[in-house]
């Protein structure tokens, strides 16, 4: 813990959409931020300034999730970061929500895609939270990001949602096997959201946009502050017993 009991978050993917305001709202709620970027250092520079002119504490360091060789060089860069900030050697909460999507029919994925893919979302998911355990407080939560499409089946997305559901099922692993350091493990799965995910495709494509939200019990696609809202409450103490759940945030699509 922090020598005024600020509790810390690592965001992976912080720099724009969920990433970013998953950090905003946890910062809202007085946690210090780490937001990790892949390659754009001025959005993620804009996400540090807006979480200080609000009153919290960030930092950014650079980080490519599908490259497990600079992982150790990453957690040196954290572990002086966190001195520097915040005077602590660990910090509390992570959420793993770095990613891509590739959108191609399961006939006309390549070798490639897939790749990219596994490195992003799964590979990278597992050697870094185990590269970033020693430096979680006992008792802190881990949240995955995974999406409902491990749910329902859309045409175009078989790669990515397979690696989605690898995730759900580690999800409940890590939780099996981090519960003796009192650390809870949860899987949030977002429906649509409009977001430059995709290219956009939900938030700027009128038909797309109808289509989901005519689906969708609540009767719209969802926003960044659906989901970031989300995470920030599974995190508060409050929700300190729920351990090894996906919890769908989608409205209720596809029911």
């Amino acid at each position: 813990m922090t020598k005024d009991k600020t509790k810390i978050a690592l965001v992976t993917g912080a720099s724009r959409g969920l990433g970013k305001n998953t950090g905003l709202t946890l910062a809202r709620k007085g946690i210090g931020i780490i937001v990790t970027y892949h390659s754009n250092h001025e959005e993620a520079k804009n996400v540090v300034s807006s979480i200080e002119e609000i009153g919290g504490t960030a930092v950014a360091l650079q980080l490519d999730t599908s490259n497990t060789k600079n992982f150790d060089g990453f957690v040196g860069q954290l572990k002086q970061s966190l001195n520097d900030k915040w005077q602590t050697e660990h910090f509390d909460f992570l959420v793993n929500n770095a990613g891509i999507g590739v959108y191609a029919s399961f006939a006309d994925t390549t070798e490639d895609d897939f790749d990219r893919l596994m490195n992003i979302h799964v590979k990278g998911v597992f050697f870094l939270t185990q590269k970033l355990l020693p430096l979680i407080n006992d008792g802190g939560r881990i949240v995955n990001i995974s999406s409902g499409l491990a749910r329902f089946a859309l045409p175009g997305y078989a790669a990515y949602a397979a690696m989605k559901g690898a995730i759900e099922v580690l999800t409940r692993y890590m939780a099996k096997e981090l519960g003796q350091r009192q650390i809870a493990v949860n899987v949030v799965a977002p429906g649509a959201i409009e977001t430059d995910f995709a290219d956009g495709a939900v938030r700027d494509n009128p038909e797309i946009n109808n289509f989901i939200a005519s689906q969708t019990a609540l009767g719209r696609v969802g926003l960044p502050d659906d989901i970031g809202g989300a995470i920030a409450s599974l995190l508060s103490e409050e929700n300190r017993w729920v351990n090894a759940q996906r919890i769908e945030v989608s409205g209720g699509m596809f029911l």
